[in-house]
């Protein structure tokens, strides 16, 4: 063989993983991953701190049994209610790196927490993670997984042992490039 089949040859089994890579690194700058995940729960705000959780249940039950008010049949069952903790708004980064919608953070009826997206939209990119952060960090942050896609409603569960009164910020992460796409500060 000659040379120039043999550079030929080579430059055809360098160029297929560069284009794979390439293209795995900018199609999703130009494809939209949408996701549309159900909340089954009513939202009722956080609980007072001046009330016990058996004075917020027993205004439901005062509410739900009519208590000289007309009872309102769309009232939610009580095990169907989630209690928000905290929200945040995701914010644009730079240029090219940009978020909307809202992050909050649910206790649900079973004790268990969940970070729900709503509205929510960001710049596309490779192996984007969610993280829940204790700062503006991801140094002091816990990762909840892949993004499951950069536009809609989703949500993401929070670790049992995670305490999420500590929780600051969510943070949207490109884990291979080690670049924030955009944050959401929360506040109770």
């Amino acid at each position: 063989m000659n040379k120039q089949v043999i550079f030929g040859i080579g430059a055809v089994v360098l160029a297929i993983p560069a284009l794979a890579l390439a293209y795995w690194l900018i199609s999703p700058y130009f494809i939209d991953d949408e996701v549309d995940e159900d909340f089954i729960y009513s939202v009722q705000a956080e609980i007072p701190d001046d009330m016990t959780q058996a004075d917020a249940e027993a205004t439901m039950v005062s509410a739900a049994e009519g208590d000289d008010k007309e009872m309102n049949d769309d009232m939610p069952a009580e095990e169907n209610v989630a209690v928000q903790l905290s929200m945040g708004t995701f914010i644009e980064i730079d240029a090219v790196h940009k978020g909307e919608g809202s992050a909050t953070i649910f206790e649900l009826p079973d004790g268990t927490n969940l970070l729900r997206f709503e509205n929510f939209r960001v710049t596309n990119g490779p192996d984007l993670h969610v993280y829940l952060s204790t700062s503006d960090s991801v140094t002091d942050a816990i990762d909840l997984g892949q993004l499951k896609g950069n536009v809609g409603n989703q949500n993401y569960e929070i670790p049992a042992d995670f305490d999420v009164s500590s929780a600051q910020t969510v943070i949207i992460y490109c884990v291979p490039f080690s670049v924030v796409f955009s944050t959401a500060a929360l506040a109770p």
